[in-house]
């Protein structure tokens, strides 16, 4: 059962006030058990009709500081098809190839990433790095590194960069074997 998005004047704000607000200010039932930051930033403000509504996190008051992120994924492979790809069985070309076209579209993805994250704020990135490591026979591992100067965290331009170059591998790689996987995209640092 889908339900419509039927805009009325409820649903939209002149309010300007910034989305800082303590749980018990959100007063609809349905919302009971979210968990706020400790710090009272949510990207939730409650509207004319005291319901929850999606804003973005004001943080024109925060320092501008150094910022740094790295974040891994990885892409498991069945065996041997690993050792296969890097002997140049690959569909789409060399190892070489692939982890290039992985890593541009990792540092793409990066700088792409509030455009692509609802709510997350569009950053101008000083560096974004990607590098791939062997681990074990058929696991490649891919982490990403951004950095930048600003008044908010870089971890999600890393998370998508590393996530969206393994998924690149996977594209790249996908006609060799139905049992290639994506696991364990995490923060690192």
């Amino acid at each position: 059962h889908r339900s419509a998005f039927r805009a009325s004047s409820s649903n939209f704000s002149t309010d300007t006030s910034p989305c800082r607000m303590s749980k018990k200010q959100i007063s609809n039932p349905n919302l009971d058990n979210i968990a706020m930051e400790s710090t009272g930033l949510s990207h939730l403000t409650t509207g004319l009709g005291g319901d929850a509504e999606s804003c973005m996190v004001d943080v024109g008051s925060k320092p501008i500081t150094e910022r740094v992120a790295v974040a891994s994924a990885q892409v498991v492979f069945p065996a041997g098809i690993l050792a296969d790809i890097e002997a140049g069985a690959g569909p789409k070309g060399s190892l070489q190839a692939l982890l290039e076209v992985a890593r541009v579209a990792g540092i793409m993805a990066a700088k792409r990433t509030g455009d692509l994250i609802p709510m997350c704020h569009p950053l101008g990135l000083d560096h974004v790095e990607i590098t791939f490591l062997r681990n074990g026979t058929d696991m490649l591992e891919i982490r990403c590194t951004a950095a930048c100067k600003g008044r908010t965290g870089i971890e999600m331009e890393a998370m998508t960069g590393a996530s969206l170059a393994a998924l690149t591998v996977y594209d790249m790689t996908k006609a060799l074997a139905k049992g290639i996987r994506l696991e364990s995209g995490c923060l690192l640092e």
